[in-house]
């Protein structure tokens, strides 16, 4: 009988955050970046390939979503909503190349595999590239994918691990290169937490998230209670802090969410699939460094702060690295959030395009 189904998915569920728990203590005492996510992320991904019974449950990694963008929302303060808003053409420069990296990494990947994986005919390899190599959000690069007929299991294989590359490969290089601590100082609207405070906050907030969840839209436990807080915190509405065990606890539970997808069936899809996609997405973050190089001479914002915004990652990821590393968080999150969305609304318009086109 097979460990997965010898545990209840509650003990499965306690046992993953238990080891999720001991690596994050693991990672403090090496002094590692992020330990509250790497170790975890690491920990469960490793137990996972074993065929270990790890687990994570949906509603956890919802509510460490709401949790980090709640406490990237009190960032921003009219000031830095401000420095943001003049950004604005900077940001659509970031859109405009992370589309055009996304379609060059998809016909890539295209050429690449048009006589390796058998049984694929032309026009679903052709959509199968084109959404394994968009740089937006797994789940819904994933359904797009499976309504124009692609291979969908492949596809998310690939978003699967690019995020993971980046999450692991981003941070350690940052610290590597000593860029944290006090090279962008940016602080919340307010420091100082208050039970009550804290309470009305999570109301507004989860009424956010869960208005957008019923309207179907991407990231409802991410963007709605984003834009709450965004909202509060630029109309100097100071409710509290979000306090730093919650903090913590959220960057854990989305590390094992990331963990947990990396199944011995995961590590056998498509070897050479997998191999090419882990090649090209170190193409996309190099190619990324250097607009983020190039962005940070013409802006004057730092080179670290401009990696974060541009790298090919996941949001919430990227935006737990500026906000732990101290490298501008809001920054970061407002360039990864507009590129989100405009992926979201672009990608399948861009892929009729492209296929009417050829």
């Amino acid at each position: 009988m097979p460990l997965r189904t010898c545990f209840s998915p509650i003990l499965r569920v306690a046992l993953t955050l238990l080891l999720a728990f001991a690596a994050a203590q693991l990672c403090l005492l090496l002094r590692t970046p992020l330990p509250w996510m790497i170790g975890p992320l690491l920990s469960t991904g490793l137990a996972s390939v074993l065929g270990a019974p790890t687990c994570s449950w949906s509603r956890l990694r919802n509510a460490g979503q709401w949790t980090i963008s709640v406490a990237l929302g009190l960032y921003f303060t009219p000031e830095i909503t401000a420095l943001v808003g003049s950004l604005w053409w900077v940001m659509v420069l970031g859109i405009a190349w992370a589309l055009g990296l996304g379609l060059l990494f998809g016909r890539w990947l295209q050429r690449m595999h048009a006589a390796q994986l058998p049984g694929i005919g032309a026009a679903q390899l052709r959509a199968t590239g084109y959404f394994a190599g968009a740089i937006g959000a797994a789940s819904e690069m994933t359904l797009l994918a499976e309504r124009a007929g692609a291979r969908t299991d492949l596809v998310a294989a690939a978003h699967t691990l690019r995020v993971l590359m980046v999450t692991l490969t981003v941070p350690f290089a940052l610290q590597f290169a000593g860029l944290h601590g006090e090279m962008l100082v940016v602080a919340p609207g307010t420091r100082v937490v208050s039970p009550g405070g804290l309470a009305l906050l999570a109301v507004c907030t989860g009424c956010g998230a869960l208005l957008l969840e019923k309207m179907g839209r991407a990231n409802p436990w991410f963007l709605g209670p984003l834009v709450v807080c965004m909202g509060l915190t630029m109309a100097e509405v100071q409710l509290s802090a979000v306090p730093q065990w919650m903090s913590n606890a959220a960057q854990l539970v989305i590390g094992v969410s990331l963990g947990v997808r990396f199944s011995p069936a995961f590590v056998h899809t498509a070897p050479r699939w997998m191999a090419t996609v882990a090649f090209g997405t170190l193409g996309l973050m190099g190619l990324c460094a250097v607009l983020a190089w190039g962005l940070a001479w013409v802006t004057g914002l730092h080179p670290a702060t401009m990696v974060l915004a541009t790298s090919p990652g996941g949001i919430a990821e990227m935006a737990i690295t500026a906000k732990v590393l101290n490298l501008g968080a809001p920054i970061v999150t407002a360039f990864q959030v507009c590129r989100l969305i405009a992926v979201l609304i672009l990608v399948e318009p861009l892929y009729r395009w492209t296929n009417a086109t050829r």
